[in-house]
């Protein structure tokens, strides 16, 4: 492993795929360019395209730290930076207070130290070291509230925030921020200014095989191929939620658990909730359409060369 940049894009996709991750020129392009520039780079995209898995290969690769700060709602600011111990400070106040040590500003002071201070991830990435900054991996922001989005803006425009008690502590290296949303609401034209923008979208089916055959090398060819043929079909249909890439992966191992060599009906009505996660989807796909599918793959490979 090295913390050394890629040069070049080719470099950057060569450095994903050491890592088996299958990327394409536009993604290789647009991570080479966010970390030689050292610009957030900002991932949407459907869930289980692989945006969170952007970030930790690319930590692996260069063999960096990688620091996750999954966002939900009412995240706050204690919870994304830091907070102080109270319970330990309590204790060290009783300590004082019995040894006779009563000097107000002598307490606050000590009180008030690095000791005391618990440390979260936002504030972990910022203390990283020169030529080894860690990865910041800030997850589904789309799940945060507006106010926290305006937090963000003075991590990322200076890489430093201030604490009160302490002053103000500054990146000697930034840290490689990747940011992803699903879109469940839109971000603030301010935050998106600062990152470089690239849309994450289902992999085209050569694609998609290509990363089955190496997430789930187990499966022959013969059954990847129809698996990936099925769920590129399902994506085009209107279904409550279509399967990302990870649930092909998913199905792609469970079938293999199961010994399939090729798909046939019995094993696709048996594993649905492998791939779909809504009941009405799977209950329309057990009412024929799934079947239709099948057949529609099974002439569709057996035409191709």
């Amino acid at each position: 492993m090295t913390s050394k940049l890629p040069a070049s894009i080719d470099e950057t996709e060569e450095l994903l795929d050491g890592q088996n991750y299958v990327a394409d020129r536009a993604l290789a392009t647009v991570l080479f360019l966010s970390l030689k520039m050292g610009r957030p780079l900002f991932l949407e995209g459907e869930a289980g395209v692989g945006k969170t898995e952007i970030a930790k290969v690319l930590a692996a690769a260069l063999g960096r730290p990688l620091i996750r700060l999954q966002c939900y709602e009412g995240l706050d600011v204690s919870s994304a930076l830091y907070e102080w111990n109270y319970a330990a400070q309590m204790i060290e106040i009783r300590l004082r207070e019995a040894s006779g040590d009563t000097s107000k500003d002598a307490m606050r002071s000590d009180i008030f130290s690095e000791r005391f201070l618990i440390r979260r991830p936002i504030l972990q990435a910022l203390e990283g070291e020169p030529g080894y900054a860690p990865v910041l991996l800030i997850d589904e922001l789309d799940r945060t509230d507006e106010a926290f989005e305006a937090f963000l803006l003075e991590i990322l425009s200076d890489n430093q925030v201030t604490i009160p008690e302490l002053g103000t502590v500054r990146a000697a290296e930034p840290p490689i921020v990747i940011i992803t949303t699903n879109r469940t609401r839109e971000i603030h034209d301010a935050l998106k200014r600062r990152c470089l923008y690239h849309w994450v979208d289902y992999p085209a089916s050569d694609r998609e095989l290509q990363i089955v055959l190496r997430k789930a090398p187990k499966a022959n060819a013969e059954l990847a191929a129809e698996l990936v043929a099925f769920v590129q079909r399902l994506r085009k249909i209107d279904l409550f939620k279509a399967p990302g890439v990870a649930e092909t992966i998913d199905w792609a191992n469970a079938l293999t658990e199961l010994n399939a060599v090729a798909l046939d009906p019995a094993h696709v009505s048996d594993t649905l909730g492998v791939l779909l996660k809504y009941h009405d989807d799977i209950q329309r796909m057990e009412r024929g359409e799934s079947r239709e599918i099948l057949a529609e793959v099974k002439r569709e490979l057996a035409r191709a060369p």
